[in-house]
């Protein structure tokens, strides 16, 4: 027979998930803590803290705190069984994937200082400022210890396969991969893993991309520059261009095409110069197409054999890409 420790553990929602839901306003307060103010009472001041590696509350102002089915006791006035109840309605899948997927991209990020292979690929691959690393929270997969964080957080072995983080054996399935958070309307929606190894190079958990990346950065701008990779986008955003977004690859999906069609802007298209000319066939079409619905594109002819990474590898500087940027071509 299930106890009510395991019940609960079952039904497991993140505290500070089921407070976004419900229109809490809290800010981080440290490493593992958000503060704001109190649900359970009238304040001015904000004393109410949320510990997510404890997945706890503690008010200062009322003296209450606990976990989130002792929140739903007090807010709500209701019994443990009910509680429960009232729980059990709350968890979708989505709302499930999205919480797992939020704590992975924690976990990956908190590796991420602890393996000097992962730090010495991104300083090869030209990301060395450890505010913009911050920023895109990038981590790291080092494999073999996601499981047992995971699990221990409460997170059954049947959700993290489902979410694909696991394969078949168990084993971490983004392994020895830089990691990058990828985010829709606030949400993660999948993981992207870019192998510091010799294993296949790219990898997305199972479901879509998303929209562009961090589209809300960008999609107020009047010119935005569109980049295939995340790589390009980290390299273009340290040299200053902030008006940057990316697609994951040549081939837009309808919502990313639609996201470029949503305002009046112009767009440069900084597609890889490959030597099989995909990237700048890709660019000519994509091109064609945002004309034909009115958007101004432009494609960037950058030096043979690169990308936006690669030329400021080798040298280039954010002068040098802007007068690229002056000599695009429709």
């Amino acid at each position: 027979m299930v106890g009510e420790g395991e019940a609960i553990r079952q039904r497991r929602l993140p505290l500070l998930d089921y407070l976004k839901q419900h229109n809490w306003k809290g800010r981080p307060a440290g490493r593992w803590e958000y503060v704001g103010l109190c649900p359970l009472h009238e304040e001015s001041q904000p004393s109410f803290y949320v510990n997510t590696r404890k997945d706890v509350f503690y008010c200062h102002g009322c003296g209450r705190g606990g976990d989130l089915i002792r929140f739903l006791q007090l807010s709500r006035h209701l019994s443990l069984r009910a509680s429960l109840a009232c729980l059990d309605s709350k968890i979708t899948p989505e709302a499930d994937s999205t919480a797992v997927l939020e704590q992975a991209a924690a976990f990956y990020r908190q590796q991420l200082d602890r393996y000097p292979e992962a730090l010495d690929y991104l300083r090869r691959r030209g990301l060395q400022d450890p505010a913009l690393i911050a920023e895109l929270g990038i981590g790291y997969a080092p494999g073999g210890t996601l499981r047992r964080d995971l699990m221990a957080q409460g997170y059954s072995f049947a959700q993290l396969r489902s979410a694909g983080l696991l394969n078949a054996q168990g084993a971490d399935a983004l392994y020895q991969r830089i990691i990058f958070p990828l985010y829709q309307e606030g949400h993660i929606v999948n993981l992207y893993g870019r192998s510091i190894g010799t294993a296949f190079a790219h990898r997305f958990l199972p479901g879509g991309k998303g929209g562009l990346y961090r589209w809300e950065k960008a999609r107020h701008l009047s010119v935005v520059i569109l980049v295939e990779g995340l790589f390009d986008y980290a390299a273009l955003w340290q040299a200053g261009f902030l008006n940057v977004t990316c697609s994951l690859g040549t081939h837009l999906n309808p919502e990313q095409f639609r996201q470029l069609l949503d305002g009046k802007r112009t767009v440069y298209l900084a597609f890889d110069t490959d030597q099989n000319q995909s990237g700048q066939q890709a660019a000519e079409q994509l091109a064609e197409r945002l004309v034909l619905q009115g958007i101004p594109a432009l494609r960037v002819l950058l030096p043979p054999g690169h990308d936006p990474n690669s030329f400021f590898l080798a040298g280039g500087n954010a002068q040098q890409f802007q007068s690229l940027l002056e000599a695009a071509q429709p």
